[in-house]
């Protein structure tokens, strides 16, 4: 039994030798009936606020709590550990907000660039471990194939991602019809960022922004090799309203769309895209 499956079956264990259901246990706390139930299943980490939660109304003496970190490097694979509860929560997210200013995000990703980054992250590393990250990558794009469960997902991009490709100009094509195939499948809402817009909201900071139905929101910020997903109340606000300042700042998502067409077929006609004025 692995380790989130024992863990799950613990905590169903617990709650119902006291007599509680989903909906008492959670009560009190920011989380809804579903999101235990997926703890309980081995499919979702316990965040650790939840688990002293839990711990204080089982009076299970901290077993919870001192039991999230087991569970959470049980989970690691070919992810980043430092990813992997961001990971978790954007399978969950009923929205997800995203601003990228240096590369494509990783779930619109094609397989030539997320091979390219990675390579270039690790330069040391074997073509096994790399195309198991590449594979890894690709596969969290599976969420947009669900008609039903798929995020609300809206990403802004810098201008730069356009004109200053790290792929040949064929495959920067393929990637740019990526972000417009799921745009036209109303996947995802793209906006851009003009290179001369000035100052604007969040210059130094990549971020994922996850809402969702059972839980506080989230926030997540990268680094090149470190990342920390965010759940303080004041700090997730504050990253959420510039997120929407810099949206105000984006060119429409019509025009960012016309724009990205464009730049992929001046890359398929071995051409460099004009620079917006």
């Amino acid at each position: 039994m692995s380790v989130p499956t024992f863990y799950g079956k613990e905590l169903r264990w617990q709650r119902e030798r006291a007599g509680l259901s989903l909906e008492a246990l959670v009560e009190g706390s920011f989380y809804g009936k579903s999101h235990l139930s997926d703890i309980e299943r081995g499919e979702r980490r316990m965040p650790l606020d939840l688990a002293r939660h839990v711990d204080r109304s089982l009076a299970t003496d901290g077993f919870f709590e001192r039991r999230c970190e087991d569970v959470r490097k049980a989970r690691r694979g070919p992810h980043a550990a430092y990813f992997e509860k961001a990971l978790e929560a954007e399978r969950y997210a009923e929205s997800i907000e995203l601003w990228s200013p240096s590369t494509f995000p990783g779930l619109l990703q094609t397989a030539p660039y997320a091979r390219t980054l990675v390579r270039a992250a690790h330069p040391q590393a074997s073509d096994e471990h790399v195309e198991e990250k590449v594979q890894a990558r690709l596969a969290r794009a599976l969420l947009f194939e669900d008609d039903h469960g798929s995020p609300e997902y809206w990403t802004i991009l810098h201008e730069s991602l356009l004109l200053d490709p790290i792929v040949p100009p064929v495959e920067m094509a393929r990637q740019l019809d990526r972000i417009v195939e799921l745009s036209e499948r109303r996947r995802i809402t793209p906006q851009i960022v003009p290179r001369k817009c000035g100052a604007y909201p969040l210059m130094a900071a990549s971020i994922m922004v996850m809402a969702f139905s059972d839980a506080p929101p989230l926030v997540y910020t990268e680094a090149s090799y470190s990342g920390d997903t965010i759940d303080d109340p004041a700090l997730v606000k504050q990253y959420r309203k510039a997120y929407d300042r810099l949206r105000a700042v984006a060119l429409s998502p019509e025009t960012s769309l016309a724009r990205i067409k464009s730049a992929a077929e001046d890359y398929r006609n071995g051409q460099q895209p004009d620079r917006l004025e």
